[in-house]
């Protein structure tokens, strides 16, 4: 058994930054290197890609991604975990593969599937945010549960370089290699707990190191321009000391790790995953030194019976329409602006919002003691069930032109198809997790 094992996030979303990973693979060191890429629309929308091309649905940015970093992830011999696998693992592991191939190197695959659980839902079962069957919210279009662990563990058990999965739960992605590397029981549950705090604190790689703690002149982190993604050393006990590459930018302190413990976290006792049932009211966070946090004491209670399945519906289209106005007396006029729009479409939409940019978007009121703003971005969004009637907000906009009032310019319209999500749970028995290898 190692004493230690670093496991590096070198994404934290889908668009996230290329260069953090690569800098992470070249001098941090790592054994393991996570990329967690997906999100509850982003699968579904990576569903639709698939739908339309059997051989899409993977994350948009797999070819740039791995094209960067395939040859020094080989060379370091660090393996990559990654879930941009997204809707089409075993496309992503085949893309892969020709990539490999293309560069003239050696690399094996392990695409995990079983998480697409669209022909197992009915649209009868229960949404857990609505508590009306599925099928109300609209035509379901995917439905992935939240595997973990165990769909990993024996990808891991292979000779595999790269292993790519669908959708699991993203502390599960750095709990399965602590397990793997430890020999952790998965009826150790304070351990798997301790081990799901390590993969939480990870997960959104830049959020941990001053990314979305910045706040100037309040909470000033250095060089955001370079910003390094974390990397966490974890001893066999589950005890983790976190830290980033020495010269990247970011600061990874006491006030970053403690935003980021308690982020999407509703109840801080009892944090679900497919793994463990995570307990993180007694976790201890310690600064050992210049970005480095050391976290220990979570604990966990036996894992749940169900998992959850996020399910994309067709949901219509938003239509949108952007004019800004500017000079004295901006705000009244994009007001009236607003108002002629009210008036010409809340006939033919019954969900039609309209924003002032820079006055109200935001907290949606006016807080009274702030000078009215010299300039003003005009938002409208109206939902509809067709591209056609969702075109008429941006045509409306784009016609105050010279409708009036004066002094409307930079008009913009966009037409987005939507898809909404919903969630619900299914018994995790009715899963069948496999494990498919590919070489190059």
């Amino acid at each position: 058994m190692k004493p230690s094992i670093r496991i590096g996030c070198g994404a934290g979303f889908s668009g996230d930054r290329l260069e953090p990973a690569l800098v992470l693979v070249q001098q941090g060191e790592l054994a393991y290197l996570v990329l967690e890429c997906l999100a509850e629309r982003t699968i579904a929308l990576a569903q639709k890609r698939k739908r339309q091309d059997a051989t899409l649905g993977y994350d948009p940015l797999l070819e740039r991604r791995i094209e960067t970093l395939l040859p020094h992830l080989l060379e370091k011999k660090v393996r990559l975990i990654t879930n941009m696998g997204a809707a089409n693992p075993l496309a992503a592991a085949q893309k892969i593969v020709d990539i490999a191939q293309r560069l003239s190197l050696s690399v094996t695959v392990a695409a995990v599937t079983g998480d697409d659980v669209f022909s197992l839902i009915s649209g009868s079962e229960t949404a857990l945010e609505t508590s009306k069957p599925l099928s109300d919210s609209g035509p379901l279009v995917s439905a992935n549960a939240y595997m973990g662990i165990d769909a990993i563990l024996p990808a891991l058990a292979t000779d595999a370089d790269i292993i790519i999965t669908g959708r699991v739960a993203d502390p599960s992605l750095f709990l399965a290699p602590l397990v793997h590397a430890f020999g952790w029981s998965l009826e150790d549950f304070d351990q798997l707990g301790q081990g799901t705090v390590v993969g939480h604190l990870l997960e959104c790689a830049g959020q941990l190191t001053g990314g979305y703690f910045a706040d100037p002149g309040r909470k000033d982190v250095p060089d955001m321009a370079h910003l390094g993604h974390p990397f966490a050393d974890v001893s066999a006990d589950g005890t983790a000391i976190f830290g980033k590459v020495a010269g990247t930018g970011g600061v990874l302190s006491l006030a970053t790790a403690k935003e980021q413990l308690l982020y999407e976290v509703m109840d801080p006792s009892r944090y679900i995953t497919p793994d463990v049932v995570a307990d993180f009211t007694q976790v201890r966070l310690t600064a050992t030194g210049p970005n480095q946090v050391r976290a220990s004491g979570a604990r966990g209670q036996a894992r749940p019976d169900t998992l959850k399945v996020s399910v994309g519906y067709e949901a219509g289209f938003i239509g949108e329409g952007e004019i800004s106005y500017a000079g004295s007396n901006a705000l009244n006029r994009a007001k009236l602006a607003g108002a002629i729009i009210q008036e010409r479409l809340q006939d033919r939409f019954s969900d039609l919002r309209i924003d002032y940019i820079g006055s109200t978007s935001v907290h949606r009121t006016n807080f009274g003691h702030f000078p009215d703003p010299y300039e003003i971005r005009l938002r409208v969004a109206g939902k509809a069930q067709t591209a056609q009637q969702a075109a008429l907000v941006g045509e409306e906009v784009e016609a105050l032109y010279t409708n009036g009032p004066a002094g409307g310019g930079g008009a913009r319209k966009y037409i987005h198809e939507l898809v909404g999500i919903v969630s619900t749970l299914i018994n995790r028995n009715q899963l069948t997790p496999q494990v498919t290898l590919f070489h190059a």
